[in-house]
């Protein structure tokens, strides 16, 4: 079973020592990282939404960015963001064995890099999967990346011997994985909070993406093989409701007052 999560804006670039491996798809980063690098400082603000001082620091990044760079500019992916879903996740609080099957298993989804395990080295960046950063093969990342994601994680699925992807990744990141292309059978677990006002149980957005680095925590941890223990999860107080699960999207609610 393979598990795919989404990137953070926020990184957490604290030296590790630990070591890395190269990401499957780095021709395609250098790539875009040259393309990104030719944008002017406005070009860059629109593109991402950015404010004046966060332009900067991205256009500083992709200046700074290398083909070949030195070790020591380099972070192990999963340990490299520091997003809500990433504090789920807490990868750094993994064991060397938990570590060693999250490489086999866990996939983190990035505009830039198209694909990375947890130890693939990546330099610093931001280019989200829904920019319309322009390329010879279109007007955005989904262009760019076309249908070469899915068909690299349906040939490490049969390397694994499984069909099943559970995807805690966000709508914007997975759009960029055709199903057609993928040829999997994909699990997607939703994440609610419930006030108890009677209106029942909602997606809050925040918390979701915490539960979905914790789900992908669990799977690692409990060195999940198939979907059907995804419904045992209950980190953070969620507990699986069967009443407002589908085939393929199970749902777990916890009481607001847990969060």
């Amino acid at each position: 079973m393979l598990v795919v999560i989404s990137p953070a804006k926020r990184l957490d670039w604290s030296v590790r020592d630990v070591a890395m491996t190269t990401p499957v798809f780095l021709d395609d980063a250098n790539r875009l990282a040259k393309t990104a690098r030719n944008l002017t400082l406005g070009n860059l603000k629109s593109l991402m939404d950015l404010s004046d001082d966060l332009a900067k620091l991205n256009r500083d990044r992709f200046r700074e960015f290398e083909e070949a760079p030195a070790p020591d500019e380099l972070r192990p992916a999963a340990l490299a963001f520091a997003g809500d879903t990433y504090q789920g996740l807490e990868a750094e609080t993994l064991d060397e064995d938990e570590m060693r099957w999250a490489q086999d298993h866990l996939r983190i989804l990035s505009g830039l890099y198209g694909l990375l395990r947890p130890l693939d080295g990546i330099q610093e960046y931001r280019l989200e999967m829904g920019s319309r950063l322009k390329t010879r093969r279109g007007g955005n990342l989904y262009d760019y990346w076309r249908n070469q994601i899915a068909k690299e994680l349906k040939r490490e699925a049969h390397d694994l011997g499984t069909d099943t992807l559970i995807n805690c990744a966000s709508q914007e990141y997975f759009g960029a994985v055709p199903p057609k292309a993928l040829g999997l059978r994909v699990v997607t677990p939703a994440f609610m909070e419930d006030k108890g006002d009677g209106k029942g149980p909602k997606i809050i957005s925040f918390f979701a993406k915490k539960a979905r680095g914790a789900m992908a925590r669990f799977i690692i941890q409990k060195r999940l093989t198939d979907a059907e223990g995804i419904p045992d999860f209950d980190l953070g107080g969620y507990a699986y409701r069967e009443d407002l699960s589908e085939a393929d999207k199970p749902v777990f609610v916890r009481p607001y007052d847990a969060a």
